[in-house]
């Protein structure tokens, strides 16, 4: 209990989401089972007009959570919030609302003068109990599921990605035969004259090259699909896991590549589209 609660419970939108929600279960709540007596105060008025009363009532309520959670986002950015804390500030936030509640079925209504405070606000705080705490574990565990399945996401993306570093890239020549198979994770960038290609790549942390007869035009058509291998120039091939920087030059657009050593890499007019549809894909 003395651990820190999970930062969704209070962050901006979910504070934002959970507070109009609660205010919507509060308004569903007192037109259905009309707690406080409160459809029998004004027995005369129309049932829109009560609805329109009730949910004035539930708007002015509703601000001591606004109030009590804009307090804690402040406090939560200098200070960790821990479960007992959390357990605390609803409780206080359930007393306030039913403070309010209480007072106002005790002096709105006719005849409230004579009811038992004590009364009402026992039955004020029960109320609001399940006013405020149904939709607040509702809205718990949604943002508990969603928060969870973004890490599921980011952990199925990181695998993927740390599969995809360790697979190897074969390259044949232009007969089909295999010359050179260079990790992924290595692969830096190709460069194309003529009809032969040159591949750099890092070999213990040492910039190599290989020189095969075969263009990039082949290489562009069967070794780009679900990798990071993407063709943005008539002469270059690039692996956009090793993209450092993507900046824009009179020139054009160049790319600065993570190892020390290796040239800019242009972005030709052709190729820029398609260039960064994947650049997108891959960057996210």
């Amino acid at each position: 209990m003395n651990n820190t609660i999970p930062a969704f419970l209070y962050q901006k939108d979910n504070t934002v989401k959970m507070i109009v929600f609660t205010a919507l279960f509060a308004l569903l709540f007192i037109n259905i089972f009309q707690p406080f007596g409160s459809r029998s105060w004004y027995p005369n008025i129309s049932d829109i007009s009560y609805f329109a009363f009730s949910s004035l009532i539930i708007l002015i309520g509703m601000l001591v959570v606004v109030i009590s959670r804009i307090i804690m986002a402040v406090y939560s950015k200098k200070h960790g919030i821990t479960y007992w804390q959390f357990a605390a500030w609803v409780l206080v936030e359930i007393l306030a609302m039913a403070l309010f509640y209480a007072l106002f079925a005790r002096f709105v209504p006719k005849d409230g003068g004579e009811k038992d405070f004590i009364n009402i606000f026992r039955g004020s705080a029960i109320n609001t109990g399940l006013i405020l705490l149904l939709p607040y574990s509702i809205s718990w565990l949604y943002f508990s599921w969603k928060d969870n399945n973004a890490k599921l996401q980011t952990f199925k993306r990181d695998e993927a990605n740390e599969l995809r570093a360790k697979s190897l890239i074969a390259f044949p020549d232009e007969k089909g035969d295999m010359k050179i198979s260079i990790m992924l994770e290595n692969l830096l960038y190709i460069d194309s004259a003529d009809n032969y290609a040159t591949i750099h790549y890092l070999n213990k942390s040492t910039l190599s090259q290989f020189l095969i007869r075969n263009s990039l035009k082949w290489m562009d058509e069967n070794l780009t699909a679900e990798t990071p291998l993407v063709r943005c120039h008539r002469s270059y091939m690039v692996n956009l896991d090793q993209v450092k920087v993507v900046k824009k030059t009179k020139e054009g657009i160049i790319l600065e590549l993570n190892t020390e050593g290796t040239p800019d890499i242009p972005v030709s007019k052709t190729y820029y589209e398609r260039f960064m549809d994947k650049f997108m894909e891959y960057s996210v």
